[in-house]
């Protein structure tokens, strides 16, 4: 174990410097009534982060009280689902309202501004129609932020120290804020599968994927600390404006990191792992190779996890959530102790889920299975009838931009919009609703690997083209933790063809030129 720390720009300072304005003694300029009627945004994304939330009924019991009131506040959303399991891919798609085929960002080196430069985002066309747009943490893929998008904020070096942290480099800036490194010790697992790459040196995570990071006190200086108390200066000086105000917290993107009284809230021994926990990525019976990566790409690469190792890998991605809600909690008392939330929508929604050793997978990189596309999703508007109550409905993050184009009262950027906006569930939540939901996955950045579609209480997932790499069904009513493939069941040959030809459709309709 290590400790080190680093001086850096203060707390204050760095506030001052995003909101280009210092804090004490701000003074705001009169908005008209027109402007003070307009609904401001609050919108409020994690990384990394599946339904491992109190309010969406944690496995773990994971701790969450500030989202858990946000959710009694608001809409939660209990099936929404990204459209690529990808940090870049999805948050390009939530963030332009177009799927990741219209995008044509299959992966996370490549910038939606040079491939589909005539797409207008999210945040961008809030600008347009006169909002103050503010940025701070990750909304959009590290290098890849939008310019176009922000008033202030796109040059906030936060999400550059954000993105280095995620890179596990020695060499990352460091905030002014003491860090433990633990490494947890190997202990005897079994031998991994025939045909399982080895680690190998060329790759730089693996040497640090069996570490957890504890900060002490609440974490001083970090970034992620920081990203919040730069979204309370931004409400401090445009609480007056119409605002969008961007807060992307980076956790519980490896390597898990939070202050130690967050890991205190959790005691491993407790756990239960699913019954498809495996120390290595495992293929089950039953199942198509395509539908397990080999190696893992975030956590334990190159090698596999014994139980207690896997215990304690889940209690610091726990707390990680755990401290990402805390920071969410102190942005959100500050907007109640302003007075703006009567005029605040606040959405909350992370842009992918995640694989805590189901199947031996520990990370979302190329997961079509529940856990790697569902993700949280809870919307507060102060005027929705639906309130307080949990809407069932399949839904999209697709859908987020049109809906607050609807609720904002804006004209829609020209190229138009794929999702469809959820107004009428946040007024009547459990309103008819016949919507699938789909999530692609691409291995080489430019080809389909696999499409998946959730229509109803059925799961099917086609690898290939007409299925030729194979496919799964799951009926997640009855089987949530996707243990039996029904692909192949004669008994389930009707829903599986209908399901087969919603994924082919998606597929045709959305083909690259």
């Amino acid at each position: 174990m290590s400790s080190y720390s680093t001086n850096r720009t203060t707390r204050r300072q760095f506030i001052a410097q995003a909101a280009g304005t210092a804090l004490a003694g701000a003074l705001p300029r009169t908005a008209s009534a027109r402007e003070t009627q307009r609904p401001n945004v609050l919108f409020f994304m994690s990384d990394d982060m599946r339904v491992e939330l109190g309010c969406y009924g944690s496995r773990f019991q994971a701790q969450t009280p500030n989202l858990d009131a946000l959710a009694k506040q608001g809409v939660r959303f209990d099936r929404n689902f990204c459209q690529f399991p990808l940090c870049n891919p999805s948050r390009a798609s939530l963030l332009t309202g177009q799927g990741p085929l219209e995008t044509k960002v299959l992966g996370n080196r490549t910038n939606f501004r040079d491939t589909r430069p005539d797409l207008t985002s999210l945040p961008q066309l809030f600008r347009e129609h006169g909002y103050v747009t503010a940025r701070t943490g990750k909304i959009f893929h590290g290098g890849y932020d939008d310019p176009k998008a922000w008033t202030v904020g796109h040059s906030d070096v936060s999400i550059a120290e954000i993105e280095a942290a995620a890179d596990q480099g020695d060499d990352a800036p460091r905030g002014n804020y003491h860090e433990h490194r633990e490494v947890i010790p190997p202990q005897s697992v079994p031998p991994p599968p025939p045909g399982t790459p080895a680690s190998t040196k060329q790759d730089p995570r693996a040497a640090h994927s069996d570490e957890i990071l504890i900060l002490d006190g609440d974490g001083g200086d970090h970034p992620e600390n920081r990203t919040a108390e730069t979204a309370i200066g931004y409400l401090r000086t445009y609480r007056n404006q119409p605002f969008f105000i961007g807060c992307g917290f980076s956790k519980p993107h490896s390597p898990p990191t939070a202050p130690q009284r967050f890991f205190d809230l959790y005691d491993p021994a407790k756990f239960e792992l699913t019954p498809d926990f495996a120390a290595w990525p495992t293929v089950p019976p039953g199942f198509p190779k395509a539908a397990i990566r080999p190696r893992n790409a975030d956590l334990f690469i190159g090698r596999g996890a014994s139980t207690a190792e896997a215990k304690e890998v889940i209690r610091a991605y726990l707390a990680s959530i755990s401290w990402v809600d805390w920071n969410l909690g102190r942005v959100v008392a500050e907007l109640d102790t302003l007075g703006l939330r009567d005029n605040t929508i606040v959405v909350f929604v992370a842009d992918h889920g995640y694989q805590l050793g189901e199947k031996g997978k520990w990370s979302k990189a190329g997961s079509l299975f529940e856990m790697g596309t569902r993700v949280p999703l809870i919307i507060h508007d102060p005027r929705a009838a639906g309130n307080g109550k949990t809407s069932t409905r399949l839904v999209q993050s697709l859908d987020i931009y049109p809906t607050l184009v609807e609720l904002c009262g804006l004209s829609g950027p020209s190229s138009g919009l794929q999702g469809t906006s959820l107004t009428p569930l946040l007024h009547r939540p459990q309103a008819t609703w016949n919507r699938p939901a789909f999530s692609i996955w691409s291995e080489d950045g430019k080809s389909i690997h696999g499409v998946a579609v959730r229509k109803d209480h059925w799961r099917y997932v086609e690898f290939g083209v007409d299925g030729k790499n194979g496919s799964m069904l799951f009926d997640e009513q009855n089987d949530p933790l996707e243990m039996q493939n029904l692909a192949e069941d004669p008994g389930h040959a009707v829903i599986r063809n209908e399901l087969s030809k919603l994924t082919a459709a998606y597929r045709d309709q959305n083909r690259p030129a």
